[in-house]
C-alpha cells in the first residue's frame, strides 16, 4: 500500500577428473545462487528504477515499523528481510511497480505474472495494489496472506474473474475506495488476467467510471515479521496493451 537478505554469493568451483563429472559440475554451475544483488537500501524510502522501466520502492511507512532492507537483482528477481514487532498495523509495503497510465476502455489487455517464496510465520499479505491514475481508487488482489491480517470493508461475496476465484471486499480508507480482492486459497505463483477484474468493478458493480489506471504494483504488505523474516519475489512481469 503507497498514498531476502542481501548477502555475498559465491559460486564454487570443483576439480573435476572425467566426462561424467563434468556434466555433473555443469548442473551444480547452473543451480549455484545468483551473483550479489545490483542495488540494495535500508533507506525508509529507499527505491530503484530498472532499465525495463519498473521502480523498486523499499516503503516503510506504517507506525511501530522496525528494520527493512530490500535488494534487486531485476525488476523481476528481488526481495526483502524485515524485522518487524508482532504488534498490529501495517508497518511496509516494499514493492515493485509499473505505470500503465491507460484508461480502462482503451485497454485490450493487462495480465500479470508472479512467482515468490514467502515465510511460513509472521503476518502479512503478498498483493497487488493498483491505482488509478488521480489515487481515488485503490484495487488490492491479495494471491497469499499470513496470520492477524485482514482486509479494509465489508464483503461482497465471492466472484471467479482473472483466473481465479476471490472474496471481494468494499471499502473506505478516509482518503480513497478501497476493493480488496482475497484469494479463497494461497498461492505462490501464478498469472493474474487483471483487466476483467478492473472491468467487473466499473460495469458490472458501477462502482467507478472509466478511470485511467496509473500504478501496478507487487509486493509484500507486511505487519509483523519479529526476528527477522524474508520474502523473496522470483518472478514478477506487467503487460498491457
Amino acid at each position: 500500500m503507497e498514498p531476502a537478505p542481501t548477502t555475498e554469493h559465491s559460486l564454487r568451483r570443483r576439480t573435476l577428473l572425467g566426462a561424467a563429472l563434468a556434466a555433473s559440475a555443469a548442473v551444480a554451475l547452473a543451480a549455484a545462487p545468483a551473483q550479489a544483488a545490483i542495488w540494495s537500501s535500508s533507506d525508509q524510502w529507499g527505491n530503484y528504477t530498472t532499465a525495463d522501466g519498473y521502480t523498486l520502492y523499499n516503503n516503510i511507512w506504517g507506525s511501530g515499523a522496525g528494520s527493512q532492507s530490500i535488494w534487486a537483482n531485476s525488476s523481476s528477481n528481488w526481495g526483502v528481510s524485515a524485522n518487524h514487532a508482532n504488534t498490529g498495523g501495517i508497518k511496509s509495503y516494499p514493492n515493485a511497480k509499473k505505470v500503465v497510465n491507460k484508461p480502462i476502455n482503451s485497454l485490450s489487455s493487462l495480465t500479470s505474472g508472479y512467482n515468490v517464496t514467502v515465510p511460513s510465520s509472521g503476518a502479512y499479505n503478498t498483493s497487488y495494489d493498483i491505482w488509478d491514475s488521480d489515487y481515488d481508487y485503490e484495487v488490492m488482489l491479495w494471491v497469499n496472506y499470513n496470520g492477524a491480517v485482514g482486509p479494509l470493508g465489508t464483503s461482497q461475496g465471492n466472484v471467479t474473474l482473472g483466473g481465479h476465484t476471490w472474496t471481494v471486499y468494499k471499502g473506505n480508507n478516509g482518503a480513497n475506495e478501497v476493493y480488496s480482492f482475497l484469494r479463497t486459497s494461497d498461492s505462490t505463483s501464478g498469472t493474474v488476467n487483471i483487466l476483467p477484474i478492473l472491468k467487473w468493478i466499473k460495469d458490472t458493480k458501477g462502482w467507478w467510471g472509466n478511470e485511467t489506471i496509473g500504478d501496478v504494483q507487487f509486493g509484500y504488505e507486511i505487519t509483523s515479521s519479529s526476528g527477522g523474516l524474508n520474502f523473496t519475489t522470483n518472478g514478477f512481469n506487467v503487460s498491457s496493451s
